[in-house]
C-alpha cells in the first residue's frame, strides 16, 4: 500500500476507536429500519413508490450538502450558510436567466462559480485572520439570505424550460436525476476521503491541526477549500431545486444547514473533528429524510417538529462527546 495514500476506515477492526464506529453504526442501522418499520405501520401512504421515490428526491439535495459538511466537520469546522447559499443560487439563477436575459446554461454556471467564490473568500476570511468558521458563516447565513430577498423583492421568478426541468424533476431508469446525482456525489467524496492525501490530510486537521502544520500539510489552504467544496454543492443544489420547482426563490433551503450537520453527527462525524465517514453520512442523510417525511405524513405540527429535529441534534452531540475519547481536546 502506499503510505502516501490514506487507508480506507475499517468497518470492523480490533481497535477501541473502531468498536466504537462499528457499535455506533450498527445501532444506526437498527434505529433506521425500526423508524422504516414504524413508519410503514402507522403512516397513511407511506409505502408507496410514489412517496419512496420522493423520499430519495429530497434527501439528495441535502445528501449532496451534508457530503460536504462531512469534511468540513472531520476538519474541525463548520458551515451554517448552505441553507442561504442555496437559496441565493436559486434566486441568482433566476434573475440572471429571466431578468437580465442570460442562457439557462450560462447562468447556471456562472451562479455555481459565484457560490464557490463566496465559500473560497469565507475560507480565506476564517483562515487569514483565524476566525471560527462557525463565526464566519454564521455571518454569511444572514447576510447571503437577505441578498436573496433583495434580488427577487421576495417573489418566485419561474424559470420554465423543459431541458432543465428533467434535471430537478425527470428520471432515469425510473429513478430520480438528482439521486443519481447524489450517488455519484457519495462515490466521489468517499474517494477523495479514503483513497486521496487531501483526504488524509482532512483527517489530520481535524486530529490536530497544529501537528499536521508542523508535517508539511497546508493546514490553511485545506481549510479555505473545505467552505468552497460546501459552497459549491450547496449550489449545485440550489440549481436543482430550482429546476424541480421550475423556479428561483428566495425562500428555500430554509434549515438546510441543520438537516446537514444533523445527518453528519447521526452518521458518526465528530463535532470535535478527525473522525467521520461519507457511508455513515448516507445512513444519517435516509434517517433524517425518513423521520421528516413521516412526520409529514403522520401531520405533526411543524413547530413539534422542529422540537424533534433539534432534540436529535442535541441527542448526536451528547453521543459524540460520550464516545470522544479520554484525553483528546
Amino acid at each position: 500500500m502506499n503510505p502516501n495514500l490514506p487507508p480506507e476506515t475499517p468497518f470492523l477492526a480490533g481497535s477501541e476507536r473502531n468498536w466504537r464506529t462499528f457499535l455506533a453504526r450498527s445501532g444506526l442501522l437498527l434505529a433506521l429500519v425500526l423508524l422504516f418499520l414504524i413508519l410503514s405501520l402507522t403512516a397513511p401512504n407511506f409505502l408507496t413508490a410514489r412517496n419512496m421515490l420522493n423520499v430519495l428526491r429530497q434527501i439528495s439535495f441535502i445528501g449532496m450538502i451534508a457530503c460536504g459538511m462531512t469534511l468540513a466537520l472531520i476538519a474541525g469546522d463548520v458551515d451554517l450558510s448552505v441553507g442561504s447559499v442555496v437559496a441565493l443560487s436559486s434566486s441568482l439563477l433566476a434573475v440572471l436567466h429571466v431578468k437580465l436575459g442570460l442562457p439557462l446554461w450560462t447562468a447556471c454556471l456562472l451562479t455555481i462559480a459565484e457560490a464557490t467564490a463566496v465559500g473560497l473568500l469565507a475560507g480565506w476570511i476564517r483562515v487569514r485572520w483565524n476566525i471560527p468558521a462557525l463565526i464566519v458563516t454564521l455571518a454569511l447565513m444572514l447576510s447571503l439570505r437577505g441578498a436573496a430577498f433583495v434580488l427577487t423583492n421576495a417573489y418566485p421568478i419561474p424559470v420554465t424550460d423543459p431541458a432543465f426541468a428533467f434535471w430537478g424533476g425527470g428520471h432515469i431508469l425510473e429513478v430520480p436525476v438528482p439521486v443519481w446525482i447524489f450517488l455519484g456525489t457519495v462515490a466521489f467524496f468517499w474517494f477523495l476521503s479514503t483513497r486521496t492525501v487531501y483526504g488524509r490530510s482532512v483527517y489530520a486537521i481535524g486530529g490536530n491541526a497544529e501537528a499536521a502544520r508542523l508535517s508539511g500539510i497546508a493546514v490553511g489552504r485545506i481549510r479555505a477549500s473545505l467552505l468552497g467544496i460546501t459552497a459549491f454543492l450547496s449550489a449545485v443544489s440550489g440549481v436543482l431545486l430550482t429546476s424541480r420547482l421550475t423556479s428561483g426563490y428566495a425562500g428555500v433551503g430554509v434549515g438546510w444547514e441543520f438537516d446537514a450537520i444533523s445527518a453528519a453527527l447521526i452518521g458518526g462525524t465528530s463535532l470535535f473533528g478527525g473522525e467521520g465517514n461519507i457511508h455513515g453520512t448516507v445512513l444519517g442523510v435516509l434517517f433524517v429524510g425518513l423521520l421528516g417525511n413521516g412526520m409529514v405524513l403522520l401531520g405533526v405540527n411543524p413547530y413539534v417538529q422542529d422540537v424533534i429535529r433539534g432534540g436529535i441534534i442535541l441527542l448526536a452531540v451528547l453521543l459524540s462527546t460520550v464516545q470522544k475519547p479520554k484525553g483528546s481536546q
